[in-house]
């Protein structure tokens, strides 16, 4: 993943979830860029190129602990 792919994410994620809070890291060398939301991490994204067709795809993967979650009610 490089830096302009870095920045189209960026602004495709704040476009979608509605904040300029939402900030993409640095790429690494193993395709992903770590996502925060202000000064929290929250999760990874990944780049994957399908072998068969070369089509570039990206996957969020965001992990939420139990002990984060509200009480129920």
């Amino acid at each position: 993943m490089n830096q302009t792919e870095v920045l189209r994410l960026q602004g495709y994620l704040r476009e979608k979830f509605g904040t300029e809070r939402l900030r993409l890291g640095t790429p690494k060398p193993d395709g992903s860029v770590e996502v925060s939301l202000g000064q929290e991490f929250i999760g990874v994204i990944y780049r994957d190129v399908d072998e068969d067709d070369g089509e570039v795809s990206y996957a969020f993967h965001m992990a939420i602990l139990e002990m984060d979650l509200p009480q129920a009610h």
